[in-house]
């Protein structure tokens, strides 16, 4: 006889919603566990600056384009990567240097390799995710430059994009509701989005108004905070679009319980690339941290 004609066993199904309970408490103190370490690599590299949080975020951008070139299924996936590796080294050294300027002269025939080698129907994909990790880098590169401001632009994305994520996913569990766009996202919920955003922006706003050399006004960076914490949402949905787009659960395996770089940094990239820009609008000096922050 097959095990499977057997009846079940007493106390089968709590059995098995046990085991599936030990299994989600196990996988959710490895998230914990790695969102610390990741947490603690970042805050170490900001209070650093200089070249540790250089090269920190490059690794970071590399790694995003690693994961791009790869999620997409185009030809010549490494030539790719090394091509991209040789534009976001480039944009550390020049920036590093005060010359800039030449790393977006040097990104356009570089990602039009990037297109050509992945062939067509791939060909602005490839290109695309290039532009997206070196936009990563340019953004925070550019805020953290600020000597006075900088390094708490970067303290104040993490605030909003962390506090986004970690309030959206508890406050979508315990209200519930609509769901935000469940053809991207199923478990995204809208109660989660609005608690996201609002305790987002609001530790963001803490944290500026706190910082020693900010002080910054609560209400207009509370605002501010509010647009980039739903943009940081709006980054999670259009990476977890892409996903779906080319039939990829996860952008690699990078990180134990959470996926790939992309998966927790999609963001955070929204979020700092709407940053640098919001504040080279608003600033008179040319930077992109003080138009953020100083608003008298």
């Amino acid at each position: 006889m097959d095990k499977s004609d057997l009846p079940p066993a007493p106390g089968g199904a709590a059995s098995a919603q046990g085991l599936m309970a030990r299994h989600h408490l196990g996988d959710l103190w490895v998230r914990a566990a790695s969102a610390l370490v990741l947490a603690s690599a970042a805050l170490g590299a900001l209070v650093l600056g200089g070249w540790p949080f250089a090269l920190y975020w490059l690794l970071a951008a590399l790694a995003v384009n690693w994961e791009w070139q790869r999620l997409i299924g185009a030809p010549l996936p490494l030539l790719r990567v090394l091509a991209g590796a040789v534009l976001l080294g480039a944009v550390v050294v020049l920036f590093r240097i005060g010359r800039i300027e030449y790393a977006f002269l040097l990104a356009a025939p570089v990602a039009a390799f990037v297109a050509w080698a992945a062939g067509p129907g791939f060909r602005l994909w490839a290109a695309g995710g290039l532009l997206y990790a070196a936009g990563l880098l340019v953004a925070v590169l550019s805020l953290r430059h600020d000597p006075f401001f900088g390094a708490c632009a970067i303290g104040w994305l993490f605030a909003v994009v962390w506090g986004a994520d970690i309030c959206a996913y508890f406050g979508g569990r315990l209200i519930g509701g609509p769901k935000l766009a469940p053809r991207i996202s199923p478990g995204k919920t809208w109660s989660g989005f609005l608690v996201g955003v609002f305790c987002g922006a609001a530790l963001g706003a803490i944290v500026a108004h706190l910082w020693p050399t900010a002080r910054s006004p609560l209400g207009e960076v509370f605002l501010l905070g509010l647009a980039a914490g739903a943009l940081a949402q709006a980054g999670d949905l259009f990476e977890s679009w892409i996903k779906r787009r080319f039939g990829v659960k996860d952008s690699s395996r990078l990180i134990p319980g959470h996926g790939g770089v992309m998966d927790r940094l999609d963001g955070f990239i929204a979020a700092a690339v709407f940053a640098v820009l919001f504040g080279l609008w608003r600033a008179v000096p040319p930077s992109a941290a003080a138009g953020l922050f100083y608003w008298q």
